[in-house]
């Protein structure tokens, strides 16, 4: 169809469902859990289930109080928390052997802290499980609330993630109701609460950004107090979402990830499947290692 581009040969993903792949889904439906990976249609969905045994939960329920033009979640009005939500992710945490938990959630505009109390719940109940596992959070911009920022970083999770998402020029045109310098003063925020916590954010590619920009965002993200950093290809997750204006190269991605390092970022992560989670608890794992070898 006129408009719509090919995807190139190198976004051809082989689907390799497992056993493994089953024990999660199962899990999550008999606990009533969301995850993002299912929600957002993530291509790495049978990679990280069956091969790493793990997902993105998802909580607030499944509806979204925004409508960006990038994302698959549905838009409406949601359901008031569930209390106990909190409890069920960190039972499913435990019974799948998850060492790194990563917890997102929808954007609550219709709560009054944005929904911080039950991100940060979420995370104090996984702890309180297992201290041992290391938990991370992918959050909304909590309208920029300090308390709200607060109670996240208080909560004590390893890492406190929030996405820029895409370039400040077309953040009016890619995301809904969100502002490119609130989501880095979300960042900067939590950096004033707390100079040592890991802060993550990820920016997608394909929507119309020039090199020059990306960098610019990458600088910005830097400047804020961001410590990791992720960038993958924008991928469309249905017709009437917006459409993928162009497919970075691999090797496009290799030289950002190069330029990116020499800002000084502690990890970055790039390619075309690279997305907000991708090997989130192995990009831990290397980066504690690094600084316990630094320090010794």
């Amino acid at each position: 169809m006129a408009g719509i581009l090919r995807k190139p040969h190198w976004l051809k993903i082989k689907l390799d469902t497992t056993t493994d792949t089953a024990a999660v889904r199962r899990d999550l439906r008999e606990k009533g859990l969301n995850t993002v990976c299912e929600e957002a249609r993530c291509p790495n969905l049978h990679e990280c289930w069956s091969h790493y045994r793990t997902a993105t939960f998802m909580i607030l329920g499944d509806t979204c109080t925004r409508r960006c033009r990038f994302c698959a979640v549905k838009t409406g009005k949601p359901d008031a928390p569930d209390e106990l939500e909190p409890g069920r992710v960190a039972a499913s945490v435990e019974k799948l052997g998850i060492r790194h938990a990563v917890i997102t959630m929808v954007d609550r505009d219709d709560l009054a802290d944005g929904g911080a109390k039950y991100l940060a719940a979420t995370g104090r109940a996984i702890k309180a499980g297992n201290p041992e596992i290391t938990v991370e959070y992918l959050s909304s911009d909590m309208m920029g609330m300090r308390d709200s920022i607060a109670e996240l970083v208080d909560s004590g999770p390893e890492i406190l993630g929030h996405n820029v998402e895409t370039i400040r020029r077309l953040n009016p045109v890619i995301r809904s109701r969100s502002d490119y310098d609130r989501s880095l003063g979300f960042l900067e925020t939590a950096r004033t609460l707390n100079g040592t916590l890991l802060l993550k954010s990820s920016i997608m590619l394909g929507l119309g950004e020039e090199k020059a920009e990306v960098l610019e965002t990458l600088s910005d993200l830097r400047d804020a107090g961001c410590n990791l950093v992720n960038i993958g290809q924008y991928l469309q997750p249905t017709r009437q979402h917006i459409p993928v204006k162009r497919y970075w190269r691999p090797d496009e991605f290799v030289e950002l990830m190069k330029e990116a390092r020499a800002m000084g970022f502690d990890h970055v992560e790039a390619g075309p499947l690279v997305r907000s989670s991708y090997h989130a608890g192995s990009q831990l794992k290397e980066l504690l290692e690094r600084r316990r070898n630094n320090n010794a």
